[in-house]
């Protein structure tokens, strides 16, 4: 079965442009699955999907001839004489591949779709073989009314002022499931915890395979192994570099160059600090955040506090541009949506916690503040975490 990701929604309107889709993000995310669903839903029988782990099929492309690559498709099956849908699964398998979908694009009605694992790889390559060609797409982990889907549950999430007291003990355990397990699909579909665990921890060796030993080709991976350990244990904290450098006795330099291809590839998010040059302001520590809650509990046994914020993280970078704010007195708001929306988070909200963060949000001229509470209250100002 092939579940539906909100996603589609930003690409299906894009479908009769001539620039080629391209969707990346981390391993285990999805992206096949939503190719495969764009796939199904094209009315044409003139489409074609090739899956580019397939040694057999890569050899398709190898030709210093695009022409005769055109040639191939028709051997696959594609009526070369209209418009043809081509769909290209693990791109970064193959070398050459942007210049053969500019060219094809160029030249002939092919409309493209591709999906990739390795952002590094991606943005990279692909910003300069197909600059105004295309439209990139990031895939993350399910959000949490995409989970509900997966879940098969008829739930709905309602505006926070409809939740009643039946709806949030209905959601709670499954809330309390996406909190522990994170939301990459293969695990929410696992119908038990050892299943579940076993999965995560397959995520994270097929991306230390294959991200980490294999496109980076780093001579100490172990130590990267070390420092992905180390942050894990510290997501929702600042990353202080030079303490990272110390422990793991590598330069500075390295250690930003490691961070970097993390970040690029997925694994984590590096967020920045917001600023409109307050002196009080920290300017340069960038906070770090996993990917997926569950997976960085796989790896380091992180709290729930932990778990909370780093979920909280991923559902607002669904919606939008995040920052956080940290004054030198250690005054702070975990976060900022868009330079427009203070959010705390707290398992259990008081009242206090609102007030520090209506404050804090008036001193930087914001227009909103909240506190997202994993309790049931109707208090102004607060709101349930997993309605966001």
């Amino acid at each position: 079965m092939i579940y539906r990701r909100e996603l589609l929604d930003q690409i299906w309107p894009l479908l009769d442009t001539a620039q080629a889709i391209v969707v990346t993000g981390m391993r285990r995310c999805g992206k096949t699955f939503l190719l495969r669903d764009i796939y199904a839903k094209i009315e044409s029988g003139n489409k074609l999907f090739l899956d580019l782990e397939n040694p057999l099929l890569q050899r398709l492309f190898e030709e210093e001839n695009y022409e005769t690559i055109r040639t191939n498709f028709a051997g696959q099956g594609l009526d070369l004489t209209r418009q043809a849908w081509i769909f290209l699964d693990e791109v970064q398998l193959v070398k050459n591949l942007p210049s053969v979908v500019k060219y094809l694009s160029d030249h002939y009605q092919f409309k493209f779709f591709l999906s990739g694992s390795a952002s590094f790889y991606l943005k990279n390559l692909f910003s300069e073989s197909l600059s105004g060609r295309k439209f990139i797409f990031e895939l993350f982990p399910l959000s949490f009314a995409e989970f509900l889907i997966f879940k098969n549950s008829p739930l709905v999430l309602p505006k926070p002022a409809e939740l009643t007291t039946v709806m949030f003990e209905t959601i709670k355990p499954l809330w309390r499931e996406y909190l522990e397990f994170g939301g990459f699909p293969g695990v929410v579909l696992a119908n038990n915890k050892p299943e579940k665990e076993r999965l995560l921890s397959e995520v994270f060796t097929a991306y230390f395979q294959h991200e980490v030993e294999q496109l980076a080709d780093f001579r100490k991976t172990g130590l990267v192994r070390d420092l992905i350990l180390l942050l894990a244990e510290n997501a929702g904290n600042l990353v202080n570099v030079e303490r990272l450098a110390g422990e793991l006795k590598v330069s500075r330099l390295t250690v930003e160059a490691w961070l970097a291809f993390l970040e690029k590839t997925y694994l984590i998010s590096l967020v920045e600090p917001y600023s409109k040059k307050l002196r009080v302001a920290i300017r340069k520590a960038k906070k770090v955040y996993f990917v997926d809650w569950g997976l960085a509990r796989q790896i380091a046994g992180i709290s729930p506090g932990q778990r909370l914020e780093n979920c909280v993280f991923h559902l607002l970078r669904l919606k939008g541009k995040v920052n956080y704010f940290r004054k030198k007195s250690g005054a702070e708001i975990d976060f900022i949506l868009d330079k427009k929306l203070a959010v705390e988070v707290k398992r259990t909200g008081v009242g206090s916690d609102l007030n520090k963060a209506g404050s804090l949000a008036r001193e930087l001229g914001l227009k909103q503040s909240l506190v997202a509470t994993e309790n049931l209250t109707r208090a102004k100002g607060f709101y349930p975490v997993f309605i966001l």
